[in-house]
């Protein structure tokens, strides 16, 4: 299937939005002194990434962390002798791998505690919690609670 003009002019649009928003990458190496992948991006800002804490970084040896690549956009950040391929947007909002990696590892999501959270918990809670399955198809609707869909 051939992509379209149109379809082309809306990805370039879609591109130059993220451009405008997110600091591409200008340059990376490694530090074996702190385990870190500095990265160096267009505003300035140099990050550190945690190698043994990074999807397929994790077991690499210095010579595999120390050949870095830097993708034309500047979002990518590729180790040819890994093989091994990052996505910069992701890596600055605290994604080091796949959900099934990083929860492996505990970093699971929905674990925020916040003040609204809290008060959604407790007002679920006065509803008389989770029905059981069995129980609800014969019990009529309690008035404040919804069935499952």
């Amino acid at each position: 299937m051939a992509i379209t003009d149109q379809q082309m002019q809306a990805a370039r649009a879609q591109a130059q939005k993220i451009k405008s928003h997110v600091p591409q990458a200008t340059g990376a190496s490694y530090n074996p002194d702190t385990g870190l992948v500095c990265i160096r991006l267009s505003n300035g800002i140099v990050i550190g990434l945690p190698a043994a804490q990074t999807q397929g970084l994790e077991t690499a040896d210095e010579d595999a962390l120390s050949s870095i690549n830097i993708s034309p956009s500047g979002y990518g950040i590729h180790f040819p002798g890994l093989d091994v391929d990052l996505y910069l947007p992701a890596l600055m909002e605290g994604i080091f791998g796949t959900k099934a990696w990083m929860a492996e590892r505990g970093r699971k999501g929905g674990q925020a505690t916040t003040k609204a959270k809290k008060a959604a918990a407790r007002e679920n809670g006065k509803l008389g919690g989770r029905p059981r399955k069995a129980v609800e198809a014969e019990e009529p609707a309690r008035p404040g609670k919804r069935k499952a869909a």
